[in-house]
């Protein structure tokens, strides 16, 4: 019996091509998403043209499939222009959503189309409900909320809000926060937050632990998740009250998405009956073949740091089942693993002709990989089967031992294609068919889906039958001949005349049918009245208005954020001592990773009467708010504020200091910036996307003596829930068995290509990734306080002592016109250990893939 209370959630599914589209229509999916044409947050994917987009849509319509465009990343100042000519194409065309992460944008679609419906992407960083609260104003009706989030924090956040929730349940896995992933931009000039992702986290990497190299075993891929795969979660999260259920994967398959919308498909439905999934191993099985890193339950259950991350690879092997028994000389025996038996996985599942993966360790010790094609399958018992091969393939005895993966169904292909084009098997809408007859009056016939009526009458009139008249079995079959439409039959009523027997020609009959389809087809395509949207020259000069262009004239003023209470006291010293003068520095932000030293490193300062912020964490998850309860009974001068959720709360709480959004708040555009300067930030950082005409294009567009540039730093790569630290230097699960490890070791990463990060933990265990190279803006600061610029940050990571000082003095020196560009490069230079960049700030030109 269907449980009343656990409504069905949408089922959203991933579109980079129009098969994809159809393969979600036709395999259970409510909704799909695709990307807007130029602007969408998969650079590799397939850019829509306006046609195809009107084309994907008005498809879906027809079949009762919502679509969802992809509006997801950062708009530049340069691009607002281009962002309203596209939507103006765009809004016509009736799209059921735009997902969305940029904060102007919002305000601009709500400025040009009121009425359109709005959802927030993940690429937002909303974990806690507080976000979801303070952008209220923004009419937002559904939030994406991060990957991060455990059933149980899913379930606070939406019994503290009235807006609809959207949840993640299969695919990739990004390891670090979306939204606050800036590794591909370090390291390549390449952002995640304009959808050009290098896929950094896939890359292979040595720990060094203490300045020495770890042996891990084997593990190099340290940051690379395996998918998410949610399907046994589906009960929970129905009861957690999830509005839609997301799949990842615009870049994948039809394959992949006709596997995971009939997968879900069938567990919600399941949920929804109270009963027990059947056969959960084998739709995984399936779904794995499409596409899988292997699969495991995300951060559903909380964090598990030693089984997130597996460590020996990074791409698709599809579905591990077993390990080599024994080699013979043209075939493996197999034995299904235990794991999967218990599950209920049998021997049987293989045939001729599918794909078999095996990855052994070669003479040499090391991971290889080797596969084929089976040519015959001998069942040996329950969990072991015997697998044949082509000769060409040689058995080697190293093979033994080896786990085995089944990568290829020599079905799947074909059995997607008639999913999709099968009339008996492809979406069919069910409609409702009363006919009326009397004589003297045309056939009445009124067809109805549900959500649209359509109505008709036949050409001529009913006429008294010479012999057999018109009965409700004949009609009720040519008005139910519906294969060759997107409708099927369903309920039937005849109303005929029972005192004359009628007559009408068939033909007549059949046209009125064909008529009557179409116009309900044209209907359901049409999909409601046309959107009222704003003109052209009445949104810029809306744009305009939201400028500000008046300066004042206060100068240039530097803001220092510190890392750790042994910093602050070489500060503290040097103003001491008169190396620093207290009045140059305007704030000192302290960003540590223990919350207890935040007071006496406040005091330590304040005893030198230098102004002293603190940093919220990156990242507030509900029953996190301790946290920033301690920054307010602290009373410092400001806090920097990198989530909403922490404005929030400290608005709601009445903090009198100055509250100071980050960068990772994404300001891109002074839509975005006055946004949030008119509730109540006292300065925002300006995002990390952007180059230095970019930077300069917004300062002069805003309100510039609120504006921050952070001018000296080591990016902010990764930010992960994922610790590196108890998932490579420890064999616990959580902060509360893993030993902490992270008190007692230095770590860093070296990439595939020879670039460094330093790993550093935050008060809730997240690991920030900083490139090891520092960045520096100083050839365009003298440029942008000239447009009025208020601040600049220096940054400080492990600096300590002379190093620490000698920075922030040079910043201090160029600043204040003591010395020159080349002296401030030259002493920064000098005691750098990896050299200096201009890292985004000198990007040119915006990456395109090649696969373009």
């Amino acid at each position: 019996m269907q449980k009343t209370d656990l409504k069905r959630p949408e089922l959203l599914l991933p579109v980079g091509t129009k098969d994809m589209a159809l393969a979600a229509i036709h395999n259970g999916a409510d909704a799909i998403f695709m990307g807007v044409p130029g602007f969408n947050a998969r650079g590799r994917s397939h850019d829509f043209q306006i046609e195809e987009v009107k084309d994907i849509i008005d498809t879906c319509h027809l079949h009762g499939v919502k679509v969802n465009l992809a509006f997801n990343i950062l708009i530049f100042q340069n691009e607002l222009r281009g962002a309203v000519e596209v939507l103006q194409k765009i809004l016509p065309l009736k799209p059921d959503a735009f997902i969305v992460q940029d904060l102007g944008l919002i305000r601009l679609i709500r400025q040009m189309a009121p009425e359109q419906r709005i959802h927030g992407s993940t690429q937002m960083s909303v974990t806690n409900a507080e976000a979801i609260t303070w952008l209220d104003d923004l009419g937002i009706q559904r939030f994406v909320l991060a990957r991060e989030n455990s059933l149980k924090e899913i379930h606070s956040i939406k019994q503290n809000t009235t807006k609809e929730i959207e949840v993640f349940v299969h695919g990739a896995l990004c390891v670090s926060y979306s939204g606050q992933c800036f590794t591909s931009e370090g390291i390549g000039g390449r952002s995640a937050n304009r959808g050009q992702c290098a896929q950094s986290c896939r890359f292979t990497y040595e720990m060094h632990v203490d300045g020495e190299k770890r042996d891990l075993g084997g593990k190099s891929f340290l940051v690379s998740p395996q998918d998410l795969c949610g399907i046994n979660e589906v009960p929970s999260l129905l009861e957690a009250g999830v509005d839609c259920f997301k799949v990842e994967g615009r870049l994948k398959t039809p394959e992949y998405v006709a596997t995971a919308a009939r997968s879900f498909d069938e567990a919600i439905t399941s949920a929804q009956n109270s009963q027990s999934l059947q056969n959960p191993i084998l739709l995984k099985k399936q779904m794995a073949t499409a596409f899988s890193r292997g699969f495991y339950s995300g951060w559903f259950h909380g964090v598990n740091h030693q089984e997130l991350v597996e460590g020996t690879f990074s791409a698709h092997r599809g579905f591990e089942f077993g390990k080599v028994i024994k080699v013979n000389p043209t075939s493996l025996e197999v034995e299904i693993t235990e794991d999967k038996a218990q599950q209920g996985l049998k021997a049987d599942f293989i045939q001729a002709g599918d794909g078999i993966l095996w990855v052994y360790k070669d003479r040499h010790g090391q991971d290889a990989e080797k596969g084929g094609f089976v040519f015959a399958v001998k069942s040996l018992s329950p969990r072991r089967f015997s697998l044949e091969f082509s000769r060409d393939i040689a058995m080697e005895g190293f093979y033994n031992g080896a786990r085995v993966f089944y990568n290829h169904d020599k079905d799947l292909k074909k059995d997607v294609s008639l999913s999709v084009e099968d009339k008996q098997r492809k979406k069919r809408l069910p409609v409702n068919v009363r006919a009326e007859a009397s004589l003297g009056q045309p056939l009445k016939v009124q067809y109805s889906d549900g959500k649209y009526t359509v109505v008709g009458t036949s050409e001529n009139i009913c006429e008294p039958a010479k012999n057999k008249g018109l009965n409700s079995l004949d009609l009720r079959e040519e008005l139910f001949a519906l294969m060759g439409s997107p409708f099927r039959g369903e309920g039937f009523e005849a109303e005929l005349d029972s005192t004359t027997p009628l007559f009408l020609p068939n033909k007549q009959v059949k046209e009125l049918r064909q008529k009557l389809v179409k116009e309900l087809t044209d209907l359901r395509i049409q999909n409601g009245a046309a959107p009222a949207i704003t003109p052209d020259a009445q949104v810029m000069e809306w744009i305009g208005s939201k400028k500000i262009t008046a300066r004042t004239a206060e100068g240039l003023k530097l803001n220092l954020l510190l890392r750790d209470k042994g910093q602050v006291e070489d500060v503290a010293n040097a103003v001491k001592n008169g190396e620093l003068q207290a009045s140059d520095i305007n704030l000192a932000i302290l960003d540590f990773e223990f919350g207890l030293d935040f007071e006496p490193s406040l005091n330590v300062l304040r005893s030198e009467n230098v102004k002293v912020g603190v940093a919220t964490t990156r990242i507030l998850k509900p029953n996190e708010q301790r946290n920033i309860k301690h920054l307010l009974n602290l009373n410092p001068d400001a806090i920097l504020a990198r989530n909403l959720g922490a404005v929030q709360y400290l608005q709601a709480n009445n903090y009198k200091g100055q509250i100071l959004g980050d960068f990772s708040l994404n300001v891109a555009n002074h839509l975005t910036a006055q946004y949030l300067l008119d509730k109540g930030l006292s300065s925002v950082c300006l995002g990390y996307d952007l180059n230095h005409v970019q930077v300069s294009e917004l300062i002069q567009a805003g309100q510039a003596e609120r504006f921050e540039v952070t001018a000296y730093q080591y990016m902010p790569s990764f930010h992960m829930e994922h610790c590196v630290f108890a998932a490579f230097l420890s064999k616990g699960t959580s902060f509360k068995d893993c030993g902490k490890p992270c008190e007692k070791h230095d770590v860093k990463l070296k990439d595939q290509f020879g670039n460094w990060h330093q790993i550093k933990p935050d008060q809730e265990c997240r690991n920030t990734m900083y490139n090891g190279k520092s960045q520096s803006a100083a050839r365009y600061v003298k440029e942008w306080e000239s447009h009025g610029l208020g601040f600049v940050r220096y940054e400080a990571l492990k600096e300590r002592g002379a190093e620490l000082i000698t920075k922030i003095k040079a910043h201090l020196d160029f600043i204040q016109g003591k010395t020159d560009l080349d002296s401030l490069i030259k002493d920064l230079g000098n005691v750098e250990s990896y050299g200096l960049s201009e890292s985004h700030f000198g990007r040119e030109k915006e990456y395109q893939s090649r696969k373009k």
